[in-house]
């Protein structure tokens, strides 16, 4: 269910070509995240002056927020190219030294959803992180003997949306650790109006503010919006995103204007009219809306803990006042705390 939602962590297949010539190349043109980039930018220019790699670089938060985007534009920014996988697609260590060994020198290896990594893999990693070297067992029993090749120096930066499930001796041989967050309003609009222009869409103030207060705070969802709603305002709209364009467009999906989409609001009506506001479990709201708890956990969660309408407790969900208010519901006769939790987290 979540591959087809206007805001899934990944972007569509039919999307890919699209979310490529959307991403800026050069730190000037990647907007938000400034105290990142005054970093970084210090960052390149001492490791350029040294003739040296970028340190290794750790980039975390909620999915969407642009941690693949700043992989290639600090490699582009270092002048040399950036290799990308993930972690679930390195199964074996062989699979990894065939990737290091193939890396030029100062070369990006970007590695997404890092955490995901197995121990075996992340065991091959630490020499190369540490020495630039690939420790290797030639042979099995009495016979076998280890091998240690040196790997050109280059510049690992890793991507996760669950910091707390890296091992920490993985988090510890990266030299820059940065959490991106949610954009701000002027930020998004930012964004909206940078991504019209190289669709070539024409769009009015009105409805730039429409889409980027629907997005979340999230530049992934706002270019996906702004590419739903030129779909809408080239057919009914004469090809011009105004705000009652976006308005429309927007409201066909079912994205409120504080963009919460059909699931959200299952996810709150589900604490609040089943569970009478909680506390209540993360797998029970998951089995009670027929979506993964992971999914929950990961792409909802964020942004309703951020709007105030959820917190997160020892013994499970609650929804909040707010999120009473935001439905139209009657507030609850008694806070959710003082409750007894129906099931435990």
């Amino acid at each position: 269910m979540t591959d087809d939602r206007i805001l899934s962590a990944r972007p569509q297949s039919d999307d890919l070509s699209v979310e490529a010539t959307l991403r800026p190349r050069r730190l000037d043109e990647y907007i938000g995240q400034e105290r990142i980039k005054d970093n970084l930018r210090i960052a390149i220019a001492a490791a350029q002056k040294r003739g040296e790699p970028l340190d290794h670089v750790l980039l975390y938060g909620p999915p969407g927020l642009g941690k693949t985007t700043l992989a290639t534009v600090l490699a582009n920014e270092m002048g040399v190219q950036a290799r990308i996988t993930s972690g679930p697609a390195i199964e074996r260590p062989g699979d990894l030294a065939a990737i290091l060994t193939n890396l030029e020198p100062h070369d990006v290896l970007f590695i997404d959803e890092v955490h995901r990594l197995s121990r075996a893999v992340e065991e091959i990693l630490y020499p190369a992180m540490e020495d630039f070297a690939l420790d290797l067992v030639i042979g099995k029993g009495p016979g076998a003997r280890s091998v240690r090749l040196n790997l050109p120096r280059f510049t690992l930066i890793g991507a996760t949306t669950r910091y707390a499930m890296m091992s920490p001796p993985l988090r510890d041989r990266f030299g820059a650790v940065y959490r991106l967050d949610y954009y701000d309003a002027a930020a998004v609009s930012q964004i909206v109006r940078r991504s019209a222009g190289v669709l070539g869409v024409e769009i009015e103030e009105e409805g730039v503010a429409e889409i980027a207060r629907r997005a979340r705070g999230t530049p992934r969802v706002a270019n996906r919006l702004l590419r739903r709603v030129r779909d809408y305002a080239e057919v009914m709209a004469a090809g011009v995103v105004t705000g009652e364009a976006a308005r429309e467009a927007l409201g066909r999906l079912d994205i409120d204007d504080l963009g919460l989409d059909e699931v959200d609001h299952k996810i709150l009506r589900s604490i609040i009219e089943k569970f009478r506001g909680g506390p209540v479990g993360l797998e029970t709201i998951a089995a009670s809306i027929s979506e993964e708890a992971d999914t929950i956990m990961d792409v909802y969660e964020p942004y309703l803990i951020q709007l105030g309408f959820l917190d997160r407790t020892p013994r499970g969900r609650e929804a909040t006042p707010r999120a009473y208010e935001h439905l139209g519901l009657p507030p609850p006769a008694r806070a959710g705390s003082a409750q007894k939790p129906l099931f435990e987290a």
